[in-house]
């Protein structure tokens, strides 16, 4: 049979992607969403010209997993790279791939933590012995890992005085304490704000990008910051007065935390002194008010600093007359707590580890027209990699799970939408059995996905208790309504509800094709609502 797909076809790239990850970003950490501490004027303006999607979540974490999603387009049930390390299986089609079908040569600035499937390479390839590698598919203009790479490097070549370790490029000046054993101010880091981690890996994308104004491309930046370790160089240090930082939210004391369900206890237990966040050995849940507020500080200078250097990027495409031909994506791989519920990081199931920020910002000319369109709907990471396909001409891959968003950055709404956001988090390890020893399970049994719509959010555990919470009235989800008897109509049906949507994600890459005398018959659709795509083509 004759085939149809637009993806066979394709193979002159149109059009310029900006594809921009900010690591850990939280939802409400954007000045454009009214938040007191985000200095993002250059996000802000991008939004103002795009869309602002304002409930959009992440599918999983930590990062990995979550990055997963993002390039795959698939839930973590089907891709099932669950942890950071986790293996992702080389059969899926990835964001990367694809865009080669269409004639593109995808850059990588940044990481994408790929875990490489052992069944591709050797015993003994070193390849095996990280979760730090890079998605099939791209070519890597600059890659930077946990010890720094080309950026230590170009520190050591700049004389600042490095010592051994893989974090040893995020140690204070002379040793300084800062506020995590009691001092007075942020520790500072031993290099300048022009040599910073942010500052290099933007030198590298523009240095790509400065010889191509005249040709297609295709540049995914991965930015660390505001990841930890939070220690952020002049002027992003001092930019944010602690004392105007929001304390967390904290409805439960941290003893009623813990007790108020298990996997609480283990998260406590697990991230309770995460040396990360300031290079020492602190108890993170205990620290002083003083401290606590300068942490969260350098958090926003970090992420101040980020919101510069996107401006760069974009104001290069505005002085090299390309943007209005290209793409921009930009959102986070999952969120961070910040000391929310105690808790620092991004693991569990509380809105803001998984809630993010995304920008759109479609150069078309419909687009053009609906700009400073805010979007109310749920949206999730796995529509990234359709939203991306749909913008270069391709066909989205029928296994995917999610779908294109570029009709909301042109202010239509798609006749069919989902009504609530999925999750999963996945807490094995496989290695260490910790979690697996305290709370009395196998591995298989460390799972849990939420379901949340406008009201309620629902959360199911292979092994462990349920939590319901009513987000209308107990938006702090304090109280755990999974036992009340006046709510459990509304469990059944949040249960039935996430049972519904994981038999209709179930992997169907081939479930829609059947073998006929004249060949593979495929009818690819969307999974919900609504008329097929393709009344049928060859082979898939």
């Amino acid at each position: 049979m004759a085939n149809t797909r637009r993806d066979h076809a394709a193979t002159t790239p149109r059009g310029k992607v900006l594809f921009i990850t900010i690591d850990q970003w939280r939802a409400d950490a954007m000045s454009a969403v009214g938040h007191p501490c985000a200095r993002t004027p250059a996000l802000d303006r991008l939004a103002a010209d795009g869309a602002l999607f304002l409930n959009h979540f992440a599918q999983c974490s930590p990062c990995g997993p979550s990055r997963a999603s993002l390039l795959t387009g698939l839930y973590q049930m089907n891709h099932r790279s669950v942890r950071n390390g986790t293996p992702l299986d080389s059969r899926h089609r990835n964001l990367a791939l694809e865009a080669r079908r269409a004639g593109y040569d995808p850059m990588l600035f940044g990481y994408t933590d790929t875990s490489a499937d052992p069944t591709r390479h050797a015993t003994g390839d070193p390849a095996l012995t990280t979760f730090e590698g890079v998605l099939p598919g791209f070519r890597v203009g600059c890659q930077i890992q946990e010890d720094g790479g080309p950026w230590r490097d170009s520190l050591v070549r700049l004389g600042y005085p490095l010592e051994d370790g893989p974090l040893a490029a995020y140690q204070p000046v002379d040793g300084g304490a800062g506020y995590a054993l009691g001092g007075e101010d942020a520790p500072r880091p031993i290099y300048d704000a022009e040599h910073s981690d942010t500052a290099f890996l933007t030198d590298r994308v523009l240095e790509y990008l400065t010889p191509r104004r005249n040709e297609p491309w295709f540049a995914h930046v991965s930015f660390l910051r505001p990841h930890p370790p939070l220690i952020a160089p002049e002027p992003w240090r001092s930019l944010v007065d602690p004392a105007d930082v929001p304390l967390p939210s904290r409805p439960l004391s941290r003893e009623e935390e813990a007790k108020a369900h298990p996997l609480l206890a283990w998260l406590q237990h697990k991230h309770g002194r995460p040396g990360v966040y300031t290079g020492h050995d602190v108890d993170m849940a205990g620290l002083p008010e003083r401290e606590l507020r300068q942490v969260m500080a350098t958090y926003y200078g970090l992420l101040a600093e980020v919101d510069h250097h996107v401006g760069r990027l974009v104001s290069h495409l505005e002085n090299t007359g390309q943007l209005d031909e290209t793409l921009i994506v930009i959102t986070s791989d999952h969120g961070e707590l910040l000391g929310d519920r105690w808790l620092f990081g991004k693991e569990g199931y509380f809105d803001p580890a998984f809630r993010v920020p995304l920008i759109v910002r479609n150069p078309q000319r419909e687009a053009r027209e609906a700009k400073g369109v805010t979007v109310k709907r749920f949206t999730e990471a796995v529509d990234i990699m359709p939203t991306l396909l749909d913008w270069i001409g391709l066909d989205v891959p029928a296994e995917c799970d999610g779908r294109s968003l570029l009709d909301f950055t042109r202010g239509q709404q798609p006749g069919t939408w989902r009504e609530a956001a999925h999750w999963e988090f996945d807490f094995r390890d496989v290695a260490s059995q910790r979690p697996e020893t305290m709370l009395g399970l196998t591995s298989d049994q460390c799972t849990l996905m939420t379901l949340r719509n406008d009201r309620y959010k629902y959360v199911h555990f292979t092994a462990l208790p349920p939590v319901l919470h009513d987000m209308q009235e107990d938006p702090l989800e304090a109280r755990n309504l999974a036992d009340d008897r006046a709510y459990r109509g509304i469990a059944l049906e949040m249960a039935r509800e996430a049972l519904n949507w994981r038999m209709l994600h179930a992997d169907r890459r081939l479930t829609n094709t059947v073998l006929t005398a004249d060949g593979a018959f495929v009818r690819n659709g969307p999974r919900i609502g609504g008329r097929s795509d393709s009344a049928g083509s060859g082979a898939p």
